[in-house]
């Protein structure tokens, strides 16, 4: 009797039996109040259900350090009949998990892709004054974005909004820099993070509550397995080549750069792996 067999059966019956799972309508998990002067995390979500998939560390955040996590609708979806019930979905999630809501526009921003800021220059530096308003506004400890080559024609155009609106702002403007990653993989990670188990089922239950998307494509299913392999890549793109993988079962990998003096820094060397052992605010101290 070959043990992998049941261990690979088992993989597929989970997944199976998931598609039969509630979607959403879960009551809000307990969280803790931040304090007024709490540090802030900001998510630039090309998509609602981003929040949820990339997460882990604004999670960690916030039930650790005591951040204020809030989560920017860029957009709210292309197809224009679903938006209304997009932010809708959001909402809840959003309520789920403890993170605030901030939307760009009463439908979300539109065509926020590359091509876009190419051939409209003005409606690009229109959108880029929107959010270089909102980061002074919000003064953000850390913000999370889609890497450069992410994929996703939005994911990439919410990368270079938030970059064009960083470049516009005063020299005196700080802030940490967290680079995401879903559709396309980063080259270059250099942070792991762990994540519980009991954390990775509240970001599934969380990712339920879009449910239209996840009727279309059952992500929601899959991101314990996504977030399994990305143990895998970070282990050696994180953690170097040919080292020894850290004891994770699941984690997301970032970039984390800091935004000093109008221009992007490192602030690490090398790569670093955080245990669900340490509270995630020390990479922002």
């Amino acid at each position: 009797m070959n043990p992998y067999a049941h261990l690979v059966a088992e993989y597929a019956r989970f997944f199976r039996s998931g598609k039969n799972y509630q979607l959403g309508g879960f009551p809000p998990l307990a969280r803790p109040t931040p304090a007024p002067d709490a540090p802030v995390g900001l998510i630039f979500s090309p998509h609602p259900d981003d929040e949820c998939i990339i997460g882990a560390l604004a999670i960690r955040l916030m039930r650790e350090s005591g951040w204020s996590i809030r989560n920017v609708a860029v957009t709210q979806g292309s197809n224009r009949d679903r938006q209304a019930e997009r932010l809708q979905e959001l909402r809840n999630a959003c309520d789920y998990l403890g993170f605030g809501l901030i939307q760009t526009a009463s439908n979300g921003l539109e065509a926020i892709t590359p091509k876009a800021r190419a051939q409209d220059p003005a409606g690009w530096a229109a959108k880029v004054k929107l959010v270089a308003d909102l980061l002074l506004r919000e003064k953000p400890r850390a913000i999370f974005v889609p890497h450069e080559h992410d994929w996703n024609g939005t994911h990439i155009g919410v990368h270079f909004l938030v970059q064009d609106a960083l470049a516009t702002l005063p020299r005196e403007f700080s802030t940490f820099l967290v680079d995401t990653e879903y559709w396309g993989q980063m080259t270059r990670p250099n942070l792991m993070v762990d994540t519980s188990e009991q954390q990775v089922t509240d970001q599934v239950s969380a990712l339920s509550f879009h449910v239209g998307e996840v009727q279309r494509n059952p992500f929601h299913l899959l991101l314990p397995a996504w977030m399994q392999d990305n143990v895998r890549r970070g282990s050696e793109l994180v953690g170097g080549q040919g080292g020894a993988a850290p004891d994770f079962g699941f984690a997301t990998l970032y970039r984390l750069r800091a935004w000093r003096d109008g221009a992007l820094q490192e602030v690490q060397t090398g790569g670093r792996n955080l245990s669900v052992k340490e509270p995630a605010g020390v990479l922002f101290a």
